[in-house]
């Protein structure tokens, strides 16, 4: 009851009459995080300026889906298609992970959250996977929040690495052919285990998936802002969580 008056207040402060209901909270939310550049350009910065201020908007947005008891939490951090930005960028972009994790891990591991990553992370440089896997050895027994980092992510690549995993499986007798279903596919992919994304939240105004859980996002519901990421709050979310538990999801059904 104090979460929702929490809430409430907030809102009310932002100008909206939002009720959120605490017992309906999503289990899984992605979010592509969509914006840096232009928030920089607009302030007339530098783009990795965007990409730190975009660090600062993680921060806020996990700690408000820790506290509102949501289960999973993946943000589209680095895509298989972003090695195409200039090296510098990418440069900065792979600095600013190390450091977000190592100036965050104390923090995160407090409150219980399980560090983990998606996507073919062996492309990254060195020093990168071995901060991701100590990040997550470190904290995979926590029983809290499960942070998806998704780098060097692509929905293809991910879909096309589960088909190579299943034709090992069936060439070394794991699996018979005749047995593939949906559930052998999605037992293969990065994000095994868990729920398909309930809601995949992308602000800056576009509105396409960019290559994001292609196979997860079947029955996910969409939501569009044109706030830039970062200066997208935990307003923004409420909102959106908001609108989620508003709509009527059938599944394909009738109700």
């Amino acid at each position: 009851m104090l979460n929702f008056f929490r809430l409430k207040k907030e809102n009310k402060a932002a100008g909206e009459d939002i009720h959120i209901d605490l017992d309906n909270i999503p289990q899984h939310i992605a979010i592509i995080m969509d914006g840096n550049g232009r928030w920089a350009k607009e302030r007339m910065l530098p783009r990795t300026m965007g990409h730190k201020a975009g660090v600062e908007a993680i921060r806020g947005i996990v700690k408000e889906c820790s506290s509102l008891g949501i289960k999973y939490l993946t943000l589209y951090a680095f895509s298989t298609e972003n090695w195409k930005r200039s090296n510098e960028e990418v440069s900065a972009l792979m600095n600013l992970l190390v450091q977000y994790l190592r100036n965050e891990f104390k923090e995160l591991n407090e409150n219980n959250v399980i560090i983990n990553h998606i996507g073919d992370i062996s492309k990254l440089p060195q020093v990168c996977q071995q901060e991701l896997k100590n990040a997550y050895e470190n904290t995979k027994n926590n029983t809290g929040l499960t942070l998806n980092l998704a780098l060097n992510y692509g929905g293809r690549d991910e879909i096309l690495r589960a088909v190579k995993n299943i034709y090992e499986d069936i060439k070394d007798g794991k699996i018979r052919e005749e047995n593939i279903d949906e559930n052998t596919i999605a037992s293969h992919l990065d994000t095994k285990g868990m729920p398909d994304p309930d809601i995949i939240i992308r602000p800056s105004g576009e509105q396409r998936l960019s290559n994001f859980l292609l196979w997860q996002c079947a029955y996910s519901e969409f939501w569009y802002s044109n706030i830039k990421w970062p200066d997208f709050k935990k307003e923004h979310l409420h909102k959106a969580i908001y609108d989620f538990q508003n709509r009527d999801r059938r599944f394909g059904g009738v109700k």
